[in-house]
């Protein structure tokens, strides 16, 4: 899953997960306190700029230029801004209590990168900070309606638990879902949800 690989998907002028946010993004928005938000492997963007439009200062991370080119210009679309970094998240340093929200949707890793990255996630949240995470988790290889082909790459819910230590888990649950997504993610799908809170 290399950055030429996202590069080539996203090269479509149709945005290939759509220009709306996230289902568990738009229900949960309200839990993050007012302030900068990180958007993890953010892709096209629209979760970003959803978070924009809720008046939080909000920056986009991904290692495809060509998916923060669109992010960008669906900021502009929807006139609001965003700031976008190029980083893969191998190396990236999410900081120390800097974020007052983390935004982690379909960043499905190789599981040491995923862990190096929860891992840093409790430090990298203000005190009362909040995480909202979703993944496909195994069960959606059967479903075949977007995700990885990799079940090394869809972490369980036991994963999440173990991997976020250091946040109060507010929601922790397996959940079977319509998805639609553009044409990207659509169907039934099987996902795990979290939403995390730094104490």
């Amino acid at each position: 899953m290399s950055n030429q690989m996202w590069d080539e998907r996203f090269a479509a002028t149709a945005y290939v997960y759509g220009t709306e946010p996230n289902d568990l993004v738009r229900d949960e928005v309200g839990r993050i306190p007012p302030g900068r938000v990180l958007c993890l492997a953010e892709g096209e963007g629209r979760n970003a700029v959803f978070l924009a439009s809720r008046g939080y200062e909000v920056t986009a991370v991904d290692f495809s230029r060509v998916g923060l080119d669109k992010a960008e210009r669906l900021a502009r679309d929807r006139g609001v801004r965003i700031a976008v970094i190029e980083a893969d998240l191998a190396t990236f340093d999410l900081g120390s209590a800097a974020w007052s929200g983390i935004v982690s949707i379909w960043a499905h890793t190789p599981p040491a990168i995923r862990k190096r990255v929860h891992a840093a996630i409790p430090n990298a949240l203000q005190p009362g900070g909040i995480l909202i995470l979703e993944a496909y988790r195994p069960a959606q290889l059967a479903l075949g309606t977007g995700g990885p082909k990799d079940v090394t790459l869809l972490p369980t819910l036991v994963e999440l638990r173990t991997e976020l230590v250091g946040l109060e888990l507010v929601v922790a649950r397996e959940v079977d879902r319509e998805i639609h997504e553009g044409g990207g993610h659509k169907g039934p799908s099987a996902t795990v949800q979290i939403v995390g809170r730094r104490p």
